[in-house]
């Protein structure tokens, strides 16, 4: 093992044992990582300016700032009135109906922003047709991450995971390359929440300890509030509206059609929506979400330096070394496996960059191609449902209702399971080596 090796392995594991201790903010961790390999001299200032500038984190700014024009513009809390129409004349149907079209905003706007603006609603419209909300909140969590997983932008681990696989050397993929697979694994974890959660979160309605009142928790190293707190009632300013959805659709649209990449788009429309004063450049500045943003930028850094000082590579030889003989597809299920179990326990974008270079050594000395691989990640560190501390959204939700842990892994780890064989039957027929 080299010098540089050495420090990326250290830097690594202290960033890993950090995360996980999470007595320090997950942003200040990747930070710190970061600036240890710089001034080692593992990376250089033009990598680190690299990781900053990534297209990952330029189209997740833009895309950031074109959600917070709609939200300002009302948009999305007329949509939500609409809903709540819809929900008092059709009752428990109309709510699975609203978190299905929630699911599916959810495939182009992050999720956290999703849940924070539609989990007060969702509750409160239970209570009206006097139902439990938790047979409503946590499906609405799991929901928009398994529609997340339908497009690149549908979560911010689809572009980490494509960022690390363009440092390894491999082509970029398209805005809806991944849409078959994400959609197979979003209708069969649907299915099963529609089936089975109430059925399953039956036994622990009022068993179960009241919301907490503190206003706020500290998980995951990111301070997340009561949803009540953020989603704040919006007027609704129809020329805005108008303006901002058509930016974010004709975004969207350019870099499906291949006319530009989804980081040009998305930048330009974000530029755009200033220019024409549908938001102001304070208010786009306070759309941005600087710890999302710093966190995978850092994590960016670590994953370059283990590709630079080979790290990658001798983990990868490793890896291969234990699954000598294997078959692609038995290689496929094992990552896949991994990467799932890695990310109940770790960070999205610490599994991107861990897992990603390994996955694509992996298929290259396999002698196969690497998307399948590829796209194996993007699914599996998306796939957080068995702990409420996985994902973000399940945070909002756990603290909203009350739930139990044991809640989330009787819920959640057949939902795991589920998604797991529909990913890899879907991206065997997708993806073929």
């Amino acid at each position: 093992m080299t010098v540089d090796q050495a420090l990326t392995l250290a830097v690594l594991v202290a960033v890993v044992a950090a995360l996980i201790w999470d007595r320090v903010r997950a942003d200040v961790v990747a930070l710190t990582g970061a600036a240890v390999l710089l001034i080692t001299g593992v990376i250089r200032p033009v990598e680190l300016q690299g990781a900053f500038a990534s297209p990952a984190i330029v189209a997740l700014a833009s895309l950031f700032v074109i959600a917070y024009a709609l939200e300002l513009s009302g948009l999305l809390d007329r949509a939500i009135a609409a809903g709540v129409a819809m929900c008092r004349r059709m009752g428990s149907t109309g709510l699975w109906l609203l978190l299905s079209a929630i699911g599916c905003v959810s495939a182009f706007l992050n999720s956290t922003p999703i849940v924070v603006l539609g989990a007060p609603v969702i509750r409160d419209i239970a209570k009206t047709l006097g139902l439990s909300p938790k047979r409503y909140l946590m499906p609405l969590s799991y929901i928009t991450v398994l529609t997340g997983c339908c497009t690149l932008i549908g979560t911010s681990t689809n572009l980490l995971v494509d960022d690390m696989a363009r440092v390894a050397g491999q082509p970029r993929f398209g805005l809806f390359e991944i849409t078959p697979v994400g959609l197979s694994i979003a209708l069969s974890g649907g299915l099963y929440l529609f089936l089975f959660s109430g059925k399953l979160l039956d036994r622990s309605l009022g068993a179960s300890p009241q919301p907490s009142d503190t206003g706020e928790i500290m998980v995951a190293s990111a301070q997340v509030g009561h949803a009540e707190l953020f989603a704040e009632p919006r007027p609704y300013q129809p020329a805005k509206a108008a303006i901002a959805f058509s930016v974010f659709v004709g975004a969207i649209a350019l870099a499906a059609l291949e006319v530009a990449p989804i980081a040009a788009t998305a930048f330009a429309g974000a530029v755009l929506l200033i220019l024409l004063r549908v938001i102001s450049a304070d208010e786009a500045y306070g759309g941005l979400r600087p710890q999302i943003l710093i966190l995978i930028a850092g994590m960016v850094v670590i994953g370059i330096a283990m590709e630079e000082s080979g790290l990658a590579a001798s983990a990868t030889n490793a890896l291969v070394g234990a699954l000598h003989g294997i078959s692609p597809l038995a290689a496929l299920i094992i990552l896949y496996g991994l990467t799932m179990v890695l990310t109940e326990l770790l960070s999205n974008a610490t599994v991107a960059v861990l897992v990603t270079p390994v996955a694509v050594a992996l298929a290259e000395s396999l002698g196969v191609s690497p998307r399948p691989f590829i796209v194996a990640v993007m699914m599996a560190g998306s796939a957080a449902f068995a702990t409420p501390f996985g994902y973000q959204t399940n945070v909002i939700v756990y603290q909203m209702a009350g739930y139990r842990y044991m809640d989330f892994v009787r819920v959640g780890l057949p939902l795991n399971l589920i998604t797991f064989a529909a990913a890899i039957v879907s991206i065997r027929a997708f993806f073929p080596f």
